[in-house]
């Protein structure tokens, strides 16, 4: 298939966009570096070094990988809508929403830019469909985070809830209350209705992927080549919570918890994520509604995680006082029914996988800003 993967040089679209490589699909990159530019501004880096997206897209080419790079920024709708025309592709991956809730919750600027980004974006990305490519079927990251972390309505569902209509005592299914935490995640619960509407009104065919937080760095397509590396995110703004706790380790530093760690949280696997979207793009959906699948691999309590590494590497556990309007405690039951009935075996967290992680943190210490680790604003 001819597969276009919007925000494909960042830290989930760039392994992603190797693993459909690799399994023999045409792969058009569209990124506008803009995950690069705020690093410089951030005056942060990525843990491990990442090379070019030229040198990257060379390796891969000289892999034998059918991948093209366009430099494009979805917000401007003359320039993703010439490609879509240009190239009308099966399937359309789109991760090129800025994707860090801290971020997007530092000052006025950040809370702007991820809505502009986000909003205008996802919505150029739909009408580009309608107008130039109205079979392609769209696959789109989302977030476990749309749903919030309450059991007032039991167990999560994959994207519908079932009532009952008091006035009618009939059963139906609507789109699962969203409850974000933060401007980021609040973009992505806009996202469901532009993709309700986009789905009703024009018939398009759209998968939407509620991810949990992602662990992890490399991926089987990644350790081929050192230049293919995929970018390790350790500081408060962007790095995810579990490879903090290992870079913190792994760098001698103490492993700081927000609040009680009580909050429990769904996780996957960086390798997994590719998985899931080749699994998600290579079956597209069959019904006449948007396709809701939760993307996670298992629930872990941010407390015991710590306290995981805390043994495993003797590091010791700091709890801090949390900046972010959220829970202490709460419980997580989530189903991920429809990814297992594709195909899906999730990776579970192991010694061995954090023992890899730890190693590749190890390596790459001296590229470490302690400055960094603690940036996460209060909100």
């Amino acid at each position: 298939m001819k597969i276009m993967v919007l925000g494909a040089d960042g830290f989930c679209g760039w392994p992603t966009s190797l693993k459909l490589a690799k399994e023999g699909h045409d792969i058009i990159m569209i990124d506008n570096l803009s995950r690069r530019k705020i690093d410089r501004e951030l005056e942060s880096n990525s843990l491990t070094n990442i090379h070019s997206i030229y040198s990257r897209l060379k390796v891969a080419q000289d892999l034998g990988y059918s991948m093209y790079f366009i430099n494009c920024d979805i917000t401007n709708y003359k320039e993703i809508s010439s490609y879509m025309l240009q190239h009308v592709p099966d399937v359309v991956v789109h991760f090129a929403e800025q994707r860090a809730a801290p971020y997007s919750m530092n000052s006025e600027k950040e809370r702007r830019y991820t809505v502009d980004n986000n909003i205008i974006g996802t919505h150029n990305v739909l009408n580009a469909i309608v107008d130039h490519s109205p079979n392609t079927h769209l696959v789109h990251l989302g977030t476990m985070g749309v749903y919030g972390y309450s059991k007032e309505f039991g167990a999560i569902p994959e994207g519908y809830l079932n009532v009952k209509i008091n006035s009618t005592q009939k059963d139906t299914d609507i789109l699962y209350p969203t409850n974000p935490g933060s401007v980021y995640h609040m973009t992505k619960s806009i996202d469901q209705l532009l993709f309700q509407f986009y789905n009703k009104n024009w018939g398009i065919k759209i998968t939407d992927l509620h991810q949990g937080i992602v662990w992890g760095t490399q991926t089987e397509e990644t350790e081929i080549d050192e230049q293919l590396t995929n970018r390790f995110d350790y500081d408060g703004m962007y790095g995810t919570v579990l490879n903090r706790f290992i870079s913190q380790a792994a760098t001698g530093n103490e492993i700081t918890v927000y609040g009680t760690g009580g909050q429990r949280r769904a996780f996957i696997h960086i390798q997994d994520t590719a998985k899931c979207v080749q699994l998600a793009a290579e079956n597209p959906p069959d019904s006449d509604k948007v396709r809701i699948f939760n993307q996670v691999a298992e629930v872990h309590s941010v407390k015991d995680l710590a306290l995981m590494m805390e043994k495993l590497y003797q590091a010791k556990v700091k709890f801090l006082d949390n900046p972010r309007k959220e829970l202490a405690e709460n419980q997580l039951e989530v189903d991920n029914t429809g990814l297992k009935s594709l195909g899906f075996e999730p990776i579970k967290l192991s010694n061995r996988l954090v023992d890899d992680v730890l190693y590749i943190a190890q390596q790459m210490k001296d590229n470490m800003k302690k400055e960094n680790i603690l940036t996460s604003p209060r909100w």
